[in-house]
């Protein structure tokens, strides 16, 4: 069960979910249509034709400068081989940089300019001690209503510490087990985490090794959890933790996120689910306390939604997202990871706002153990429509998301006014459309903010938001002002 929908499951009403239609959609191409940022670089070099000799044909030059080049890369290549060497810190080939690069980007659209890499996380200028939850602070035997050995036959108590890519501290792991399934399960978060790293983090020299499906790492490691065998299961800790310095003071690691310009979902949802299941879960009763029939009910859009929202919206690093009620944080901290853009959040509701709060400083805390950079976060508590910095960020966002699907008409209505003041361009991504169906400019209605809005209604799948499974329709709403300047000057719409 995911992190993000666990609060949803008991007790709560669904909401229903919009019928399976799509009115009209404008395509606008995906990442695989978008011209390559890298394609100038790539183009062939022209010809420049070499002036020949006397009695000299210009084919056969061109054909004996080809077979001299060619020896000379095959040389070189020759050479490149012989110099290689597994314990070397240029062992980390260009092709094997490029194959991890082509894993972590394959789930987004790359940003020439993105720089993923943290210079402050590979900085040992504070001995890469900070604050962070440790695993252990939420799951250990002193919880004994909630959690148990996870290996029972061990007359000790069992505990671990677990290296990450760079240099900062270990996390702190009890080896124990929850006694109900929906809780927190710190061997199965360490599992996942070493799949990540060895996935998207180190090179083919480095991996290989590891995840061999026979006596990898990752193998022997499951292995001695099936058996219950704790003594092996933190020596293979203790030996990952070993493997794991080596590419680090190679450069490798540090070479992969060099060349890398976007984060795999993958990726994107272990930092997400480690930060929320060690703030958010263990204090999720408190976001069950609401009103219904009012604006203030809560429900998440879960990690791949959102990731296709910002795909749609073509959100980039040097853009501007804004979330309207913003709840304890999830897409705020997802656009300024995935993104890097800026990312501001505005919630009313005050138990969701403390929990967005150790949110925000928990997954600083996680992006520095994975090495990443991220944009700037900016969390506000209140009422959006009268929160004064949203006032002001609104008319330079680039992308504003509104979960209105509970919000009252009245809201969506005060709401809808506030986008006259957006700048051109802008998206609106909402789950009820803003602009009623069949809406026409008309010389009764030229002053309202429908006119303005150019509206595309899309699908979502299921498992995208938390208070359903079903499947569902969101809407894009874009500033334009065209129709109505159109309409203004002529009198019609073209």
């Amino acid at each position: 069960m995911s992190f993000f929908s666990q609060f949803n499951k008991n007790g709560s009403k669904p909401i229903p979910a919009a019928p399976n239609t799509i009115r009209r959609e404008v395509v606008h191409g995906t990442s695989s249509t978008r011209k390559n940022p890298f394609s100038k670089s790539l183009r062939p070099a022209p010809v420049v034709p070499q002036p020949r000799g006397k009695g000299q044909k210009l084919t056969k030059s061109r054909s004996r400068n080809a077979v001299q080049e060619n020896a000379r890369k095959r040389k070189q290549s020759q050479q490149a081989r012989l110099l290689s060497d597994s314990d070397s810190p240029d062992s980390d080939t260009a092709t094997e940089v490029a194959k991890k690069r082509v894993k972590m980007d394959n789930n987004g659209q790359a940003s020439e300019k993105r720089k993923l890499r943290s210079g402050t996380a590979f900085s040992e200028d504070d001995d890469g001690i900070f604050p962070m939850v440790h695993a252990a602070d939420i799951a250990a035997m002193d919880i004994p209503t909630k959690y148990r050995p996870a290996f029972p036959q061990e007359t000790e108590q069992q505990a671990v510490q677990l290296q990450y890519p760079l240099a900062s501290q270990q996390e702190k792991f009890q080896l124990v087990e929850p006694i109900q399934s929906d809780d927190f399960k710190p061997l199965d978060d360490i599992m996942a985490t070493l799949e990540v790293i060895v996935d998207h983090y180190l090179p083919d020299v480095d991996a290989v090794g590891l995840k061999d499906d026979s006596d990898g790492l990752l193998r022997r490691l499951k292995r001695a959890r099936d058996k219950k065998d704790g003594a092996a299961y933190i020596l293979l800790i203790e030996e990952w933790n070993a493997a794991i310095i080596k590419p680090r003071l190679r450069g490798r690691i540090a070479d992969v996120l060099d060349v890398t310009t976007h984060l795999d979902l993958t990726l994107i949802e272990r930092i997400l689910t480690q930060t929320y299941a060690r703030t958010v879960s263990p204090r999720v009763s408190t976001l069950r306390q609401y009103e219904n029939g009012t604006d203030n009910v809560y429900g998440e859009l879960l990690p791949k939604f959102v990731s296709k929202i910002f795909r749609d919206t073509r959100l980039g690093p040097n853009h501007v997202f804004v979330d309207l009620g913003s709840g304890v944080g999830n897409v705020v901290l997802q656009a300024a990871l995935e993104v890097g853009c800026e990312s501001w959040g505005c919630e009313i509701m005050g138990n969701a706002c403390v929990l967005a709060d150790l949110q925000e400083q928990e997954f600083k805390a996680r992006c520095r153990l994975w090495g990443l950079a991220i944009g700037d976060i900016n969390l506000q508590r209140g009422d959006f429509l009268e929160n004064q910095m949203i006032s002001k960020v609104l008319p330079k966002a680039d992308v504003i998301l509104v979960n209105n699907q509970a919000f009252t008409p009245e809201l969506n209505d005060h709401l809808t006014s506030k986008f006259l003041d957006l700048k051109e361009g802008c998206q609106v991504v909402s789950l009820k459309s803003f602009v009623p169906d069949g809406h026409k400019i008309s010389a009764r209605n030229l002053n309202s903010a429908y006119n303005v809005l150019d509206v595309v209604k899309k699908q979502y799948f299921s498992a995208s938001v938390s208070w359903t499974d079903a499947y569902g329709a969101y809407y894009i709403s874009t500033k334009d002002s065209s129709k109505l300047r159109a309409f203004s000057n002529h009198g019609s719409v073209k």
